[in-house]
């Protein structure tokens, strides 16, 4: 008897281990621009912080704010909203900072991303998320990770490092190491 447990046991861990894993199940943040609800992996957050004085950087495009000085660390911020081309709206009680932290090509910046609301830390399944759909030809979306269906809602997964490429950052000269 204890044989049969024995071989069952390891036929379902081989089994398991046979089975492709989801790198993009697991827990995310989501907050909201609008009524579109957006995640990011939490393994990014850094901290999540009210809306400060920012700093304006001239020569840069719309949708970069500029920076705040974060504990002696100047982080630039990007205003969300714009950048995905949703109209400009002024900042409200709930609307707030997430800053993440962006890895690429072996550099680390941190980011603060301006957002209308932080909703919840949800733990997403790999059955819950699905790829993005293919909106035909001259539309491309790199930095959505996927699509999530949760408790009857979708919510857009954003591949973080994907939403403001550390090139866009050196290239106005705010990448902070």
């Amino acid at each position: 008897m204890t044989m049969t447990t024995t071989r069952t046991r390891s036929t379902t861990s081989r089994r398991a281990a046979d089975m492709p894993v989801d790198s993009r199940a697991g827990k995310y943040l989501t907050f909201h621009l609008g009524k579109e609800e957006f995640g990011i992996q939490v393994m990014h957050v850094r901290e999540i912080m009210g809306v400060q004085d920012i700093t304006a950087v001239p020569g840069t495009p719309a949708h970069l704010k500029g920076v705040i000085n974060l504990r002696g660390k100047i982080i630039p911020v990007v205003d969300l909203r714009l950048k995905f081309n949703f109209p400009e709206l002024a900042f409200t009680e709930t609307t707030c900072i997430v800053v993440v932290q962006v890895a690429q090509e072996g550099d680390q910046a941190m980011i603060g991303l301006i957002v209308d609301g932080v909703s919840e830390v949800l733990n997403l399944a790999a059955g819950d998320i699905e790829d993005p759909p293919d909106f035909g030809e001259g539309v491309e979306t790199p930095f959505v990770l996927g699509i999530a269906k949760f408790k009857g809602s979708v919510k857009i997964l954003l591949k973080i490092e994907d939403v403001l490429t550390l090139q866009e950052l050196r290239g106005i000269d705010l990448l902070v190491q």
